[in-house]
């Protein structure tokens, strides 16, 4: 490895050396207050936005018996007052409207609070922080009130099989171990149970606090000051926090005893699909995290290379994907895991494919360790590492806060990243672990309805277990199929030119470098991260892929091809610091490459290959078309919130094609058909080129010019040029002033016992004054439509209000899921949420005014962290054709001008109960388990003046107007 960078800093009387990234510029320093809180603080003097993340070792296996969930509970309930900040929620109050956000986990043994805020106002925020763990107030009302939402919260993943198929795994382990617990709480849990055993749950709550001492807490903290600077300031806040001298929590090494190896478990999902998980109990890889045995076998076992377990038997047609690697959230005990999505007739081979799986572990033992695949890791981990990309400081500090736990302190900021120390044995030891006589699989599907004896207690998941020896595996081994196991090939993607280039000519905004009939070339170069790396995007516009359901089905499945052809090559660019993306958009189809600039040719000219060359392999269309009919079925177990949402766009948009119909022209199609559908739907196709990073001009030009003869000139092509007359844009409709109309309708899954309601409000097409007001309202408004409408009323864990963007239509949306009360209750909750604000707005002070305004410029004045960020701001204005590349300054200038009497007025305009120019839309998505009395009542009822029942969502969309588009044709975009 070579020498990694270091610096020095003082730490009490002793020296830390903080091995960092090259690129990194920021200053570190240890720090152990006298209370024993040991803390990282980062000096960023580039920064404008200050974080801080508490790490606290106590999670959810710190729960006392009979009280599961209490850990996750006490986290809700920290942050509701203390006793220098008394109201309620005034510690996220002033994070929200000081552009910042927070938010807080609980984990098995930690449980982890976070957030960031604008740099001047740090001070005030950290103070907030600081107070929750000194001396928190924790009401009986508020007691009561948080005990509904974590209750709430448990009842949105009842049906969630991630959920369910995690509580499984922890149900089939030794009952007398933490792991076997229940964590998120329910209202069984914090209040039925324990009245019936005569407990205070308030006393309960306080006596785990009690537990939160400072000796056991590691604090990072990021700020715009000097190092000296946020020393003082954390001594000053945090010296009161008690250190009570508690032992961190330690549970037994293994959860798994005898009885629970060796098991086939077949579980009923919820959703439509066959998932496999092989999971076998390890060593945990933290105790020689320098060696890393696991990224190194699950590098290999987890491959999707020629030779790979996935490459086999998804050319068989077996699966889906592969992941492999180890997971946990302890350090005494970890699971090694392979899973995969299986088709149809994966189902059918589940035995060869374990087989398959043993004998790539057998072939890892027979070929043994090789030291070349493990110096090509820790060279790929190494150049990610020294060029990673810098992040938001709220994301920094979460990631760094568990290293601080679990390394050295010179290690903090590298932890695990990348190995050092070639240690075979390590290695071997694990993969001696990965035995037929240590395996549990967990097999998911909806064919064993019928065939389950056992139900988990919690989400009452239905399973039946099967006991499967050693040499019952033995049989599989033998029986699986012969294909040619081996390990990958070097890999040729791994960057060594590492340079930056010159730039000639300081471009401040992208610009127009090369147009032709076929394409537009859109270039920046990387003036601001000094990064090898680029941004690449080739947005494919065909005005005929959307004409109609059939056509779409036919390009989404074009893409899932292109991406199933390509990933067997790609996958070891991905792994090498290469990544790609290919999509489906309203209007065609995008492709977007990202990382390191040395190798990008190379995998673009296969992707452009790979799209020029297209052809329809039927083994694959038919894998992937079984694949897409059940993602298309799940809708219908998606969560009521997500369903509400997209009956708001279908209304919305004038060409969005119902799921059903899409569905239907799946189930139809054939891969004859696809072959012959493609060539007409791609015939008429412009390019939308945009290049971003480390690359000259010249080369720019070079690629957009291979795009454009790959594309068109290969033989066979299907792609044609086309006229700017043809050009297709998105467009959507304008509601009605003073009209707020209804779509009410039952939810999909007769299961799942919540209602939801989305309230949106059409406000104006993109326009700088009005932007600058809308986002001002919603700065204000979010905070307290929270606290009202979810702590105060406890309608629902999921609330928010939110700004909404559709084609450059801004609007308003309120957002509410609930199981405790119907849509309609729930939508005239939000209206009298509007009528109560209504008073707080033509009542906000010069005061407040000023200081909302002066936040909401702060947050627009926040700089892009890497070129990731800048690149899609300003791809984003040209793929609306806005073309507002300065709209930063432009709107910030306009802020500083804004009158309060200007913004009161825009309020009274759109916003208010009874404005004039208020245009709405309720969208109502009914429990059919919960709420279907109510569903029948509210479509019975008469329509309320000045309201519009809808009943049919093509027809109202026909009889509505159309927002103007704001994107030109080819011909017609310009930077003027």
């Amino acid at each position: 490895m070579a020498a990694a960078v270091a610096v020095a800093v003082a730490a009490g009387s002793s020296d830390v050396e903080f091995i960092r990234a090259r690129s990194d510029k920021r200053a570190y320093r240890r720090v152990v207050l006298p209370n024993a809180l040991e803390v990282l603080l980062i000096s960023d003097p580039e920064t404008d936005k200050a974080a801080a993340c508490m790490e606290v070792e106590v999670g959810s296996f710190s729960d006392p018996e009979g009280l599961e969930g209490l850990a996750h509970f006490l986290e809700h309930m920290l942050f509701y007052a203390s006793e220098k900040y008394p109201g309620e929620h005034e510690y996220t109050k002033y994070i929200t409207e000081n552009g910042g956000t927070w938010n807080a986990y609980t984990c098995s043994e930690t449980t982890n609070f976070y957030f960031d805020v604008n740099v001047d106002n740090f001070e005030e925020a950290l103070d907030r922080f600081a107070q929750s763990f000194i001396k928190p107030l924790m009401s009986q009302d508020a007691v009561l009130r948080e005990i509904k939402a974590v209750d709430s919260e448990h009842k949105k993943n009842l049906l969630s099989d991630v959920w369910r198929m995690d509580q499984l795994q922890k149900h089939l382990a030794s009952k007398d171990h933490p792991y076997h617990k229940f964590s998120t709480g329910s209202w069984e849990t914090l209040e039925t149970k324990p009245k019936e055993r005569a407990l205070d749950i308030r006393h309960e709550l306080l006596k785990l606090y009690d537990n939160y001492s400072a000796n056991l807490m590691h604090l990072v903290v990021y700020g715009k000051e000097s190092l000296d600077c946020i020393q003082v300031l954390v001594e000053r806040l945090f010296s009161d926090v008690k250190n009570t001298e508690q032992r961190s929590f330690k549970c037994p090494s293994n959860p798994l005893s005898e009885e629970h190896l060796q098991l086939l478990v077949k579980a009923l999902p919820i959703e439509e699909g066959d998932y496999l998980r092989i999971i076998w109990p390890i060593t945990p890889s933290i105790q020689f995290y320098k060696e890393s045995p696991c990224r190194y076998l699950s590098h290999l076992i987890g491959h999707e290379g020629e030779g790979s377990i996935f490459h086999i038997i998804k050319e068989l047609g077996w699966a889906m994907n592969l992941m492999a690697g180890e997971g946990t959230d302890s350090t005494e005990y970890s699971f090694f895991e392979i899973s995969m999505r299986l088709t149809d007739a994966g189902h059918e081979h589940m035995e060869d494919i374990v087989g398959l799986i043993f004998q790539y572990l057998l072939l890892l033992k027979q070929d043994g360790v090789q030291e070349w695949i493990f110096n090509e890791l820790v060279a790929i981990n190494e150049t990610g590492f020294h060029y990673q990309d810098k992040v938001r400081p709220i994301r920094y500090v979460t990631g760094i806060v568990s290293s601080m736990r679990l390394f050295p302190p010179e290690e903090w900021l590298v932890g695990s990243a990348f190995p050092s120390k070639y240690a075979p044995e390590r290695i071997n030891m694990i993969l001696n672990q990965l035995s037929p006589e240590r395996v549990r699989i967990f097999w998911e599907s909806k064919k064993f309805e019928g065939f389950t004896t056992s139900a988990e207690p919690w989400y009452n998941t239905l399973y039946s277990v099967e006991n499967i020896n050693p040499s019952v595996i033995q049989q599989w081994i033998q029986k699986a199929p012969t294909e040619k196991l081996h390990l990958p090939e070097p890999n040729i993607f791994i960057p060594t030119d590492l340079s930056l280039k010159k730039v000639h000519e300081k471009v401040t905004f992208p610009t127009v470098l090369r147009k032709t009939p076929l394409s537009r070339l859109w270039y920046k170069p990387d003036l601001l991260f000094s990064t090898p790396k680029v941004h690449m995007i080739i947005d494919f516009h065909c005005p005929l892929s959307s004409h109609s359901p059939e056509a779409i089905i036919c390009i989404d499945l074009f893409v899932d091809l292109l991406v199933d052809y390509l990933n067997a090559y790609a996958y070891d660019a991905e792994i090498a610091g290469l990544y790609y993306s290919i999509y489906l958009t309203s209007v065609g189809f995008q492709v977007s490459l990202g990382g390191y600039n040395d190798k990008m040719r190379v995998l673009l000219n296969a992707i452009l290959k790979q799209i020029a060359s297209f052809e329809v392999k039927p083994n694959r269309f038919s894998a992937l078309k079984e694949t897409s009919v059940k993602d298309y079925q799940n809708f219908n177990f998606s969560q009521p919130h997500s369903q509400a949402s997209y009956y708001v766009s279908l209304i919305l948009e004038e060409k969005k094609w119902p799921l059903p119909e899409k569905l239907e022209a799946l189930s139809k199609l054939e891969s004859d058909s696809l072959a012959k559908f493609l060539p007409n739907l791609l015939s008429k196709t412009f390019l939308e080129c945009y290049i971003q990073g480390n690359i000259e001009p010249s080369e720019a030009e070079s690629i957009a010019q291979e795009i454009e003869d790959t594309i068109f000139n290969s033989p066979n092509t299907m792609f044609k040029s086309m006229s700017p007359s043809q050009y297709l844009t998105k467009r959507v409709i304008m509601l009605e002033n003073e009209l707020k109309c209804y779509y009410q309708i039952e939810g999909l899954n007769q299961k799942n016992e919540n209602s939801s309601v989305i309230q949106y409000i059409q406000v104006h097409q993109d326009d700088a004054s009005s932007n600058i007001k809308l986002q001002l309202f919603s700065l204000i408004a979010s905070q307290p439509a929270f606290n009202q409408l979810r702590t105060v009323e406890q309608l629902g864990y999921i609330t928010s209000l939110s700004l909404r963007s559709d084609c450059g239509v801004r609007a308003l949306q309120v957002l509410i899921q609930s199981t405790v009360k119907d849509p309609s209750y729930l939508d005239a909750r939000v209206d009298e949420f509007f009528k109560m604000f209504e008073r707080k707005v033509h009542e906000l002070s010069d005061e407040d005014f000023k200081r909302n305004v002066k936040s909401l410029i702060d947050s627009k004045l926040e700089k892009f962290k890497n070129l990731w960020e800048e690149s899609d701001f300003y791809w984003g204005e040209i793929a609306a054709g806005t073309l507002k590349f300065d709209r930063v300054e432009s709107e910030v200038a306009l802020l500083r001008e804004l009158k309060k009497e200007e913004f009161i007025a825009f309020f009274d305009q759109y916003i208010k109960l009874d404005a004039p120019q208020r245009r709405t839309i309720s969208v109502q998505v009914f429990s059919s388990n919960n709420h279907s009395a109510e569903f029948k009542k509210a479509v019975a009822e008469t329509d309320p003046p000045k309201t519009y029942r809808i009943t049919d969502i093509f027809g109202f969309k026909r009889s509505r107007p159309l927002y103007s588009s704001l994107k030109g044709g080819p011909g017609r975009i310009t930077m003027d």
